[in-house]
């Protein structure tokens, strides 16, 4: 199938440069980019942030007790010290 792409003039000269190199036409380039972009896309099934997800929920108790740490230092702040 035939179509028209719009790409910025650096990427196309850098993409034409590296087929060159490797050998090969720029359609097939772009072809074989396209191919692992989408290849890439499909083994995560989801978003990259994703993974991430939950990482830091050990930290919860932590949070708790620095949080308490905190209400209870600041309770003790004398009002008059800040005037």
């Amino acid at each position: 199938m035939k179509t028209t792409l719009e790409i910025p003039d650096s990427i196309f000269r850098r993409a034409k440069s590296v087929a060159a190199r490797r050998g090969i036409a720029l359609r097939e380039f772009v072809t074989e980019a396209v191919k692992e972009k989408l290849s890439s896309g499909a083994k995560s099934g989801e978003k990259p942030w994703v993974k991430h997800m939950g990482k830091l929920k050990h930290l919860r108790q932590e949070t708790k007790r620095v949080n308490k740490r905190i209400l209870e230092d600041s309770e003790k702040i004398d009002p008059e010290m800040w005037r």
